[in-house]
């Protein structure tokens, strides 16, 4: 097994916990599934098309743009989160 560090940080555990209730509406999971930073969209049946609509509920969110490579490379919740908060350090404070 191939193990690669990344240079990014983790996701604030807010943003993780919004991704996950997210993704449980878009998906129309029920309440008590069990749900983890690591569980990836495909895990829980979702197909390309479920993660597009995944994805442009979290722009709507957080008012950020994902841009498509991006957006491609989201696999699990904790790829949304740790995304988002990028984008989010990235805009600027004025546009509130």
């Amino acid at each position: 097994m191939l193990l690669y560090a990344h240079a990014r940080t983790q996701a604030k555990a807010e943003t993780v916990s919004k991704v996950m209730d997210i993704v449980k509406q878009q998906l129309a999971l029920a309440a008590d599934v069990g749900l983890t930073a690591e569980t990836k969209f495909t895990d829980l049946g979702a197909d390309s098309l479920d993660t597009v609509e995944i994805v442009m509920t979290l722009e709507e969110e957080f008012k950020i743009t994902v841009e498509e490579d991006n957006a491609q490379s989201i696999a699990t919740i904790q790829d949304a989160a740790d995304l988002i908060d990028k984008l989010v350090d990235q805009k600027p404070r004025d546009s509130d």
